[in-house]
C-alpha cells in the first residue's frame, strides 16, 4: 500500500498548511488540515480494508499466424472498489486492443482484450496485476497474479497445388494409395459395387459367370502416409511450416497421416480433430534430427538444414519453395487471413470490445 502522485500532493499541501497556521493562528490549521488529513485517513482505511480480488483467467482458442484471438479474465470481489488491471503480452504475440483499463470492480467483472498471433510457438498472456485505490485516488494498493494463460500459435500452412505439375504430383501419388489397399479376397460381384473394384483380369477368364470384385483388408494402418520432419540448423520454424503444409495437402487429398518429429509422434488419422492434433505437435517442434529407421520408414521425409528445406518422395527431393509455386513462397495459406480460420478453430466474437462487461 503507498501514496499516489494525488497522495503525496494531499500531504504537501496539509503541511504547507501548518506551516502557514504558524503565522494565521490554529483556525487556517483546522480549516485546512483537518479535511485533508481525515480524506487521507479515509483512504487508508478504504484500501487497506480492501480484500485480494479473485481471478480465473479463461483458456484462449490456439490458431495460426495472423489470426486474432481474445483474452478474457474473470475478476471477482466482495465490494465495490475502484481499480486498474493490466495484463502483460509476451513475445510471438501483439495485443490490437488496450490489455489495460481503469474500472471499477463490484462483484463478477470481465475483463477483455484481443491479441493478435505473430509467431508460432507455445505463447504466453500474463501475469496479470489489479491495483485497487480509494474513491479519490490518494491511496494504492497492488496485488499481483503470477499466472499466465498458454496461446498455442499453429506453423503456416502454405498452398502447395500451385508447385510444378511434376512435382505436386509425385506428392499426390502419396496420397492417392488407398488406406484399404491390401489384397484380401476375390468375391462376386454385388449391385452398389464400384467398377473400379471390379477384377477385370479374373473376369476375363470367366466369360460365362458373374463378375468378380477385390475386397480389402479393413487395417486402418495399411496404406497410411507418414510424414516425418527434421531439422539439422535452427531453422525450425521453416522445418515446421513445411511439415504442416505436407500433413494438410496429404489430408485434403482424403489420406490417412501420421506424424514424426524429434519432439515426438502422432499416429496416422485423418479428420478435423486429426489435423489439430498434428498442427499442436508442429507449433511446438524444435530442431533435432530423427533415428535412421524413422527416416527410413517414413512416406515422405521433410528435412530442413543449410541448404534448404525438402521433401523428399520415393527417393525423389522436392524443393519446398517450389512446391509452393514461385508467387506463395512466402505467403501463409487463407487460415492465418481471419479471425476464426478457415480451418474452424477460431470461436470468438468479431464484436468483442477490450474492458470489463458484467
Amino acid at each position: 500500500m503507498r501514496l499516489t502522485r494525488r497522495g503525496w500532493t494531499v500531504v504537501a499541501v496539509a503541511s504547507g498548511a501548518v506551516a502557514l497556521s504558524w503565522q494565521s493562528g490554529p483556525r487556517a490549521l483546522n480549516a485546512v488540515v483537518v479535511p485533508l488529513i481525515v480524506v487521507l485517513l479515509a483512504g487508508l482505511l478504504t484500501v487497506a480494508r480492501a480484500d485480494r480480488p479473485r481471478v480465473v483467467r479463461q483458456p484462449v482458442t490456439e490458431g495460426f499466424i495472423r489470426e486474432e484471438r481474445s483474452v478474457e479474465v474473470a475478476i471477482e470481489t466482495d465490494g465495490a472498489a475502484a481499480a486498474t488491471v493490466r495484463d502483460t503480452v509476451a513475445d510471438g504475440l501483439s495485443a490490437t486492443t488496450d490489455p489495460h483499463v481503469d474500472t471499477t470492480l463490484h462483484g463478477e467483472e470481465t475483463f477483455a482484450y484481443d491479441v493478435q498471433l505473430e509467431a508460432r510457438g507455445e505463447r504466453r498472456v500474463g501475469p496479470l496485476s489489479i491495483t485497487v485505490t480509494d474513491i479519490l485516488g490518494l491511496v494504492e494498493r497492488r496485488f499481483a497474479y503470477e499466472e499466465t494463460t498458454p496461446v498455442l500459435v499453429y506453423p503456416r500452412v502454405r498452398d502447395l497445388s500451385r508447385g510444378p505439375a511434376a512435382d505436386v504430383e509425385a506428392l499426390a501419388s502419396v496420397a492417392d494409395r488407398l488406406v484399404n489397399e491390401e489384397f484380401d479376397h476375390l468375391r462376386e460381384y454385388r449391385r452398389g459395387d464400384p467398377l473400379r473394384d471390379v477384377h477385370w483380369k479374373t473376369a476375363a477368364k470367366r466369360p460365362e459367370d458373374d463378375l468378380v470384385v477385390t475386397e480389402y483388408t479393413d487395417d486402418d494402418e495399411t496404406g497410411a502416409v507418414t510424414v516425418a520432419a527434421d531439422c539439422l540448423v535452427d531453422r525450425s520454424d521453416e522445418m515446421a511450416s513445411a511439415a504442416a503444409s505436407v500433413a494438410t495437402y496429404l489430408l485434403e487429398r482424403g489420406a490417412t497421416v501420421g506424424l514424426a518429429t524429434p519432439e515426438g509422434t502422432q499416429p496416422p488419422g485423418s479428420g478435423r480433430a486429426h489435423h489439430r492434433e498434428l498442427l499442436q505437435l508442429l507449433a511446438v517442434a524444435g530442431p533435432g534430427e530423427l533415428a535412421d529407421r524413422t527416416r527410413q520408414n517414413a512416406d515422405v521425409l521433410v528435412r530442413t538444414d543449410e541448404a534448404g528445406t525438402t521433401v523428399v518422395v520415393d527417393d525423389r527431393e522436392l524443393a519446398f519453395d517450389r512446391l509452393c509455386g514461385p508467387e506463395q513462397a512466402e505467403r501463409e495459406k487463407p487460415e492465418g487471413r481471419n479471425r476464426t480460420g478457415n480451418d474452424g478453430h477460431g470461436d470468438h466474437d468479431t464484436n468483442r470490445r477490450p474492458g470489463m462487461t458484467a
